[in-house]
């Protein structure tokens, strides 16, 4: 039996899809059993006796492998009175943050396409609000006592990339004047932006 040339396209992209199809598309395991050492817990505060006014603890795949291929992790976010986990994000995961003490305004703003509008909202104890994957978002204690949230992330480890540490403090550093450009800044205060950050 012959098969016609023309139909040989068709039977390849048949194959393939047959190949497709038979993956198994989750990379989660039956079970991983996770360590019994770990270090601390969500239950103690965090030292929010720096730069930024918070601490977050992280709980993901490092400190719990049972966590591995697991898509979660979890972290207990301290603010300071005025302290604030300045603009960052997670490249690898969605964020549900939950606010368990104090007053905080968040918010993230969305991409170029959608003019890089700003979704905020003032939240108390009991409040909700989610930081869609790879958006920039940020939480600042507007209140007079410390601040408690703890957020859930899909990811066991999203990664975080805080955006004036990295802009400012990339080891080597990003040339002053490209900088000076993009954010309309004299190249002088980029400098002194990038001392302060460590780049120079």
């Amino acid at each position: 039996m012959r098969v016609s040339q023309s139909l040989v396209p068709f039977a390849i992209i048949a194959l393939v899809l047959s190949f497709v199809n038979a993956y198994d598309p989750s990379p989660l395991q039956d079970f991983c059993v996770a360590i019994d050492d770990l270090k601390g817990g969500l239950n103690m505060p965090g030292n929010t006796n720096n730069q930024v006014g918070s601490n977050v603890t992280t709980v993901n795949v490092d400190q719990i492998p049972g966590l591995n291929t697991m898509g979660i992790s979890l972290v207990r976010i301290d603010y300071a009175p005025h302290g604030q986990n300045p603009p960052h994000t997670h490249p690898r995961g969605s964020e549900i943050l939950v606010l368990v003490e104090g007053t905080l305004y968040v918010g993230f703003v969305s991409s170029n396409q959608d003019n890089n509008r700003l979704f905020a909202k003032v939240l108390h104890p009991g409040d909700v609000f989610v930081f869609p994957i790879g958006m920039i978002h940020f939480q600042v204690n507007v209140g007079k006592i410390p601040a408690v949230a703890f957020a859930g992330l899909s990811s066991q480890n999203a990664g975080v990339i805080t955006i004036a540490n990295t802009v400012f403090g990339s080891n080597p550093p990003i040339y002053p004047e490209l900088l000076a450009r993009a954010f309309q800044l004299d190249a002088s205060v980029v400098k002194e932006l990038q001392a302060k950050f460590g780049s120079i």
